[in-house]
């Protein structure tokens, strides 16, 4: 069996596995009280599950598990130690999501955790060890002083992307499963060409990836019938971000010349991630310039910027799948079809002006209480509650809510602003119980 046809193997089987245990982690998350109750703080209007990355970190561990008896697999990938790293690695961070799920973990435990997951992948062999320096011939080779916090800054960096990017449903699964399936098409491409070493584990870990995204989709898309909580997007953090250091970082020479921003090829799958990456950088500068914690949660984040622009819940996860689409083609084609290495960095840097001139970090508050209207209304009316563009103030389908107050076109965008804006949309965190 070919490399190609043992990828889509690992993906058929991650899918499968996900998909048929997350019916018995709902059953169990709702028999233990994991659930996410709905409140003033929450877009979801009922009960849901969470800790659905169980059956995620699960369903990659039987995915690698039956790699090793298939032929492409068996005779490279596992003559080394990094499978078994990356699979104690799997445990710690969904150990670390699960107890937050449950209850709450503070952000430096939640990092020191995440550290440790680094440190695990690093003693198991699972890091980059050399990086292309721009303007500079050649490569930098990493030392081993250095590869300590270059492994633990990188998985912390991707880990808390792809959770920044779990707010709406489905959005950060189908996210992850286009990029994954990119990167693991670029790794064999790698492969083929002789750049990167046949018992290379990263198209495998983003086959994976891949399929466990898959499986875990159709209880995830909205409405979603479970989250995946912390549990499953750090997982999902962590396992792009040792696909990554495995493809992008061991690569032995530039596939496609200098031409993505001299760092080729490590910033292929930095492009391919260019959506949660962005986002996270956004929410940097936006916490800096208002001089608050970079843990505090608000609602700028690029899918609620797309709602209030108009887009409905599912639209917006559409249109940022799609975002993620069009990049991962754009710097996969190069690699099939070399004349077009030099358009490139262009029309990426075309999109990143597009993007930072529709969803600049700056803070509107008028826009805020648009969302804040369009959430309170979608609460109570469904999806198809729109707000009035002529009247901000008021919605279509406006009334009075269970609780007898007044909603959309009986308040005004301050005190649906004011309601609303406890909701906690950037994460899904059970409440506290007893």
């Amino acid at each position: 069996m070919s490399l190609e046809a043992g990828c889509v193997a690992v993906v058929v089987v991650a899918a499968v596995v996900t998909y048929v245990l997350t019916f018995a982690i709902r059953k169990v998350a709702v028999g233990r009280g994991v659930v996410v109750q709905p409140d003033a703080e929450r877009v979801h209007t009922q009960t849901t599950p969470t800790a659905g990355g169980v059956a995620m970190a699960v369903g990659f561990a039987g995915a690698v598990l039956v790699a090793g008896q298939i032929g492409a697999f068996r005779a490279d990938f596992f003559n080394t130690t990094a499978p078994a790293g990356v699979l104690a690695a799997v445990g710690v961070m969904a150990l670390l999501g699960l107890v937050d799920d449950v209850r709450p973990v503070s952000p430096p435990a939640k990092v020191a955790g995440q550290v440790l997951a680094a440190m695990v992948l690093y003693f198991f062999g699972v890091t980059m060890t050399q990086i292309k320096v721009p303007f500079f011939p050649g490569y930098l080779v990493l030392g081993a002083s250095i590869l300590p916090l270059v492994t633990a800054l990188w998985v912390v960096g991707i880990a808390n992307a792809v959770n920044l990017i779990d707010g709406l449903d489905g959005l950060a699964a189908g996210v992850v499963a286009i990029a994954s399936g990119a990167l693991c098409v670029y790794g064999l491409r790698l492969i083929h060409l002789g750049a990167l070493a046949g018992n290379n584990i990263g198209p495998l870990l983003a086959a994976a990836t891949c399929g466990i995204c898959i499986g875990f989709l159709p209880h995830n898309f909205h409405r979603a019938k479970v989250f995946m909580g912390d549990t499953g997007a750090m997982v999902l953090g962590l396992l792009m971000a040792a696909a990554t250091m495995e493809i992008g970082g061991q690569a032995s020479y530039v596939l496609s010349g200098a031409t993505y921003f001299f760092l080729a090829p490590l910033a292929v799958p930095v492009v391919i991630l260019a959506v949660p990456l962005l986002d996270t950088a956004f929410a940097v500068v936006r916490r800096m310039i208002r001089r608050t914690k970079v843990t505090e949660r608000d609602l700028e984040h690029l899918h609620y910027r797309l709602m209030r622009l108009g887009h409905g819940h599912r639209r917006a996860v559409l249109l940022l799948w799609a975002w993620t689409l069009v990049l991962s083609a754009l710097v996969l084609y190069p690699t099939f079809y070399p004349r077009w290495n030099a358009v490139v960095p262009f029309v990426v840097a075309i999109l990143a002006v597009a993007l930072v001139t529709m969803f600049r970090p700056g803070v509107r508050r008028r826009g805020s209480e648009r969302l804040a209207v369009a959430v309170a209304n979608e609460a109570e009316y469904g999806e198809n509650a729109l707000v009035d563009e002529s009247n901000p103030g008021e919605e279509k389908g406006a009334g009075t809510s269970r609780d007898g107050q007044p909603v959309g076109g009986h308040g005004t965008d301050s005190d649906a602003y004011r309601r609303a804006h406890r909701r906690r949309f950037a994460r899904h965190h059970p409440p506290m119980r007893g």
